[in-house]
């Protein structure tokens, strides 16, 4: 079980991610990380860990991006389940050419398979996950539209995601989708937050859409394009929240158990 959370506004987007992943820390709190596109590059920074440990890699080594102005990025913390709980093992993944970044929550069951034959196409691997898989797979499907690289690829893939993707070459938009792990969007004034609880993105919208499975979305800060993995356009309803982030606190106990 992981915790994803993606962002593209106006506001400081590091800390956006930093916070919203606090929200989601009862989900996998092994290791954390951030990546946000700014000047046509992508910086991702990874901490094993709470996300506090992030943070104050932040604080100690980048204090430089405390104050970033990148407006777009997507974030995760994670509960190991393909390899060990190390920094090289957080999320997020990108591919050889650091174009593409993907968060990942859920199991890829032929990731090794899929691996093999990336790897024979000249892919090179830094981690043991089973994730690092998709950025390299859609990195190899991209053909100028980031929607349909990534159903090309997800339709190589066997098992469960929740994820969000960006790419250096479309910086005004995040792709997103689901299969058997949950993904809600939520829609702000000129700004929208994508997660995978609604614990992560309360604070900022009570307005939600909840993806189905084998739906994508591509999002920007003013727009949602809900589709399947089929490309077929699909209408999801707009859900009204009535509770509060207090709600989804710990409330003074310790643990959320």
């Amino acid at each position: 079980m992981c915790g994803i959370v993606g962002y593209i506004g106006g506001r400081h987007t590091i800390q956006t991610l930093i916070d919203g992943l606090k929200k989601l820390e009862y989900r996998g709190y092994d290791s954390a990380g951030v990546a946000v596109l700014e000047n046509g590059s992508i910086t991702a920074l990874k901490e094993s860990g709470k996300v506090q440990e992030l943070q104050k890699l932040f604080q100690r080594e980048y204090p430089e991006y405390i104050d970033s102005e990148a407006r777009i990025g997507i974030a995760h913390t994670r509960w190991a389940t393909h390899g060990t709980p190390v920094q090289k093992n957080a999320h997020p993944h990108l591919d050889d050419s650091g174009r593409f970044a993907v968060v990942h929550n859920g199991i890829i069951e032929n990731y090794a398979a899929l691996k093999r034959q990336l790897e024979l196409k000249g892919h090179t691997f830094v981690s043991d996950t089973d994730s690092e898989v998709l950025p390299h797979l859609i990195a190899e499907c991209y053909e100028g539209d980031l929607m349909q690289a990534t159903a090309a690829a997800l339709k190589q893939v066997e098992g469960t995601y929740g994820i969000q993707v960006m790419t250096v070459d479309e910086p005004d938009s995040l792709i997103v989708a689901r299969r058997g792990s949950p993904v809600v969007i939520g829609i702000g004034n000129d700004e929208t937050i994508v997660a995978s609880d609604i614990s992560a993105l309360i604070a900022y919208t009570k307005q939600v859409i909840y993806l189905d499975d084998d739906d994508m979305a591509r999002v920007t800060r003013d727009n949602i394009d809900i589709r399947n993995i089929d490309n077929v356009p699909v209408s999801r309803e707009i859900a009204n929240i009535d509770w509060d982030a207090g709600a989804a606190e710990k409330n003074g106990y310790d643990h959320f158990m």
